[in-house]
């Protein structure tokens, strides 16, 4: 009788949320995943706001003049509203990565619905203004993705670089980071350690890194955007090109 329960459960699982994620990714439903401008990249943040890191990070991005785009979990935002409105202040943008880090696999519809509009109504309280953007997390969707999909842009990414790994160390980090310099680039770091498979203080080492990566010759030649800024550049490269 458990097997039967179990396997009905990661059936519902595979039909629910795996396959939706599969399809929506490879057909880039409603996705925006990279730019096309050759000089701009897109630094991305999920998980946060932390109290300690990312403070330090805004400190960071602040020091370079470097704009970043941050996915904040709701229930964060709400505990950290300073934080967020900070972020806006500071020339960033923040959108939604649920109300709570759970994979969409696992969510039910309308918890799924009303988690995201919880999380746009505290960063809209925080910042005064209503984010246009969303990403899940771990990048999973579920069935029901598509209808939240229609209300904001979703963003993948287009380098994922483990910095969630303390083992992992900064100076491979900066090594990966430095390898994902190219035009168009959508890098995920996380400037918090408390999600499911996460170091606590794996973000220490990612400042360590996303500092030896700013300060880098290669990445200075680089222009570090927002998602909205990466989205309006290969909207005036078409219509130069036209």
């Amino acid at each position: 009788m458990l097997a039967w329960l179990f396997g009905c459960l990661i059936a519902g699982i595979i039909v629910y949320g795996v396959v939706p994620t599969i399809v929506i990714r490879k057909k880039r439903v409603l996705l925006f995943r990279e730019g096309t401008a050759p000089d701009c990249l897109a630094l991305t943040f999920d998980d946060g706001p932390d109290p300690y890191y990312t403070p330090k990070l805004l400190d960071l991005l602040k020091k370079h003049g470097v704009k970043a785009t941050f996915f904040v979990v709701g229930r964060k935002a709400e505990r950290y509203p300073d934080i967020v409105r900070r972020m806006v202040e500071e020339g960033h943008e923040v959108g939604i990565h649920n109300y709570r880090h759970i994979s969409n696999w696992l969510v039910p519809p309308l918890w799924l619905d009303w988690g995201v509009r919880r999380a746009a109504a505290a960063i809209e309280r925080a910042t005064g203004q209503r984010p246009i953007y969303y990403r899940p997390p771990w990048g999973h969707f579920n069935a029901w993705a598509p209808i939240v999909q229609k209300r904001y842009t979703t963003v993948l990414w287009t380098h994922i670089v483990g910095d969630w790994n303390a083992k992992l160390g900064a100076m491979e980090l900066f090594r990966r980071l430095k390898g994902a310099l190219r035009g168009g680039a959508v890098i995920v770091l996380h400037d918090n350690g408390d999600a499911l498979g996460a170091d606590r203080h794996a973000p220490e080492q990612m400042l360590s890194a996303l500092e030896l990566l700013l300060k880098d010759e290669a990445a200075k030649k680089m222009r570090w955007v927002t998602i909205t800024e990466m989205r309006n550049a290969q909207t005036n490269k078409r219509i130069s090109s036209m």
